[in-house]
């Protein structure tokens, strides 16, 4: 008599930056259904469109078409840019069911408030970096370049290669939805898999705790973002200084700090020379626009010669674009707080008890958030989120493994099984490209070390890309290991690696 199935499969494809991962659930009568979480890849690698591409196609043949949830995480191109880069291929798969968090409902008014303020800053964010690349003509290359390309990187996570928007995405893959769209939050009761052993799904997160959205850090304190009202002011701030700056534009920015009649327009003072006779022009060519030629120290009837540029060229005194600095901190705000909206699921064998944490790309206050999540079961017992932690003997590591996406005492360190695996989807050259730091980040790898031995598999293993697995199996959680590869090309980002897991 055949052994029973004792867990279920998961397929992780090692695209580096980016999320794609297919579980396979079995069903009593020996059906397979199946469910993806994410599937994208960001804009950074190189030919990362067709490499998703591919990775949809090896989907299409492995599921024979028919995904029965597809669940998305979040808003973040890397996690969902296949819905528009891949949408024929997709036309042609038979999606029953789509999971989102409650924060991307159209009829939940918190979601909404958060909407607005994402709306609102990714257009003033688009607005700073057209801002920021217009500057480089004028000489302000050194003090623009940075912030331009820090605000352009965290664009990318909203726009895709082609400059569609990580909202057509989402909003493509929903369509997909036969039977609709499930929003989900931590209240719900656990939602049940048709699976032989059983299997139910605990939503952890995102929170409807506004503080748990704000929270980045915590080393001892709590360290937030902005208020959402900061935050919001900053977007309205920069949103209405674009209107105003505008040639054809009669806005006037009631936020600004002098009245709009006072003072001459930069364009102006940019075209005018000293010929004019415009003391304020005179004044703003010899200090600001130079070339000027400096007074000698002392009174001398000899010409001073230079070739000092800093005494000839005054640009380096120039502030026109000091106030987008602003639109850094906004930056950063729209990230984290998008991150910390992730829908985070923990899947459990009811017979064992073993839990499969899928953490997408949650961030601290995310998984503080947890500590105050519970379920009471219809026996009358209650599940608690530190109760599932303890649990959890399978980790998809969030967020690429970056310094701030799996927290520690809350976190890593309530995860006690010696059973414990773990799999991160990065790709550390891919991470250096776009200036990311440390990713995955060394503390957080070696943490990972101590708790799973050789069971932590990095999507950028030079051995798991050369075909072997990092270690043998059954060993802890996972009982088969499987590679494989799709499309054409020696491309390490187009490995997938496949655990049984029990």
């Amino acid at each position: 008599m055949p052994a029973k199935p004792s867990g279920f499969t998961i397929r992780h494809y090692c695209q580096g930056i980016g999320d794609c991962h297919l579980l396979r659930f079995r069903k009593k009568g020996g059906q397979s259904y199946w469910m993806l979480i994410d599937c994208g890849i960001h804009t950074a690698v190189t030919g990362g469109s067709q490499i998703i591409d591919d990775i949809v196609a090896d989907i299409y043949q492995r599921t024979d078409g028919r995904i029965d949830v597809l669940v998305l995480t979040h808003e973040h191109t890397d996690h969902i840019s296949a819905f528009r880069e891949s949408s024929k291929r997709f036309e042609k798969f038979t999606v029953d069911q789509v999971w989102m968090a409650w924060t991307e409902s159209p009829s939940d008014p918190k979601a909404q408030e958060l909407d607005k303020f994402k709306k609102q800053a990714l257009n003033a964010l688009s607005s700073a970096s057209r801002q920021l690349h217009g500057a480089l003509p004028f000489g302000v290359e050194n003090s623009a370049t940075t912030l331009r390309d820090g605000i352009d990187e965290l664009l990318g996570f909203s726009f895709g290669a082609q400059g569609e928007t990580v909202r057509g995405m989402r909003d493509a893959a929903g369509r997909l939805a036969k039977n609709g769209i499930r929003y989900l939050e931590p209240g719900l009761a656990p939602l049940d898999i048709p699976s032989d052993p059983a299997i139910r799904a605990f939503v952890l997160a995102p929170s409807r705790n506004a503080t748990y959205l704000n929270i980045v850090d915590r080393v001892g304190e709590r360290y937030q973002m902005a208020s959402d009202e900061d935050g919001l002011r900053i977007a309205e701030t920069l949103s209405n200084a674009f209107s105003a700056a505008r040639p054809d534009s009669s806005f006037t920015d009631i936020t600004a700090p002098f009245d709009p009649a006072a003072g001459t327009p930069l364009d102006e003072l940019r075209q005018v020379t000293k010929s004019r006779g415009n003391p304020i022009c005179d004044f703003a060519s010899s200090h600001y626009f130079g070339p000027c030629e400096p007074g000698p120290l002392v009174a001398s009837k000899k010409r001073r010669r230079t070739s000092d540029t800093n005494e000839t060229d005054q640009q380096w005194r120039r502030i026109d674009f000091d106030w987008l600095s602003s639109a850094g901190a906004l930056a950063m705000q729209l990230d984290n707080k998008i991150n910390n909206t992730s829908l985070v699921l923990a899947f459990e064998i009811v017979e064992s008890g073993r839990v499969f944490l899928f953490a997408a790309d949650a961030q601290i206050g995310n998984w503080l958030s947890w500590e105050d999540t519970k379920w009471t079961m219809a026996n009358g017992s209650v599940v608690t989120g530190p109760d599932l932690l303890e649990r959890t003997v399978y980790y998809k590591v969030g967020h690429h493994g970056s310094e701030n996406a799996t927290a520690k005492a809350k976190g890593l360190e309530l995860m006690t099984s010696e059973d414990l695996s773990a799999f991160i989807p990065t790709n550390e050259s891919d991470a250096k490209k776009v200036r990311w730091g440390e990713m995955p980040f060394p503390s957080l790898l070696k943490a990972l070390g101590d708790h799973c031995g050789p069971r932590v598999v990095r999507a950028d293993d030079p051995q798991l890309l050369g075909g072997t697995a990092p270690f043998s199996a059954p060993s802890g959680s996972i009982q088969k290991v499987r590679l494989g590869s799709v499309g054409k090309g020696g491309d390490p980002r187009r490995v997938w690696i496949e655990f049984d897991v029990a």
